[in-house]
């Protein structure tokens, strides 16, 4: 009996992570769409997020030609 138990536990942890239990989006499909383009729309920002974040998206200062932003000559 505490091996059937056991077994269903595990069981039903497996069958948990695999997504087949829980459906993350709604069953309309108009509502469903707008679901995914907001998900979408946070993955694609996320990139200037990282890029600020590491400060790569500032000139690099190691460049041979010094641009110091100041009025040239």
């Amino acid at each position: 009996m505490r091996r059937l138990v056991l077994a269903a536990v595990i069981g039903f942890g497996f069958l948990a992570n695999s997504g087949c239990i829980i459906n993350q989006y709604s069953s309309d499909p108009n509502d469903r769409m707008q679901e995914l383009l907001n998900e979408s729309e946070n993955l694609r920002q996320i990139q200037g997020e990282w890029r600020r974040f590491w400060m790569i998206d500032q000139p690099s200062h190691l460049t041979p030609i010094r641009v110091h932003g100041g009025v040239g000559p």
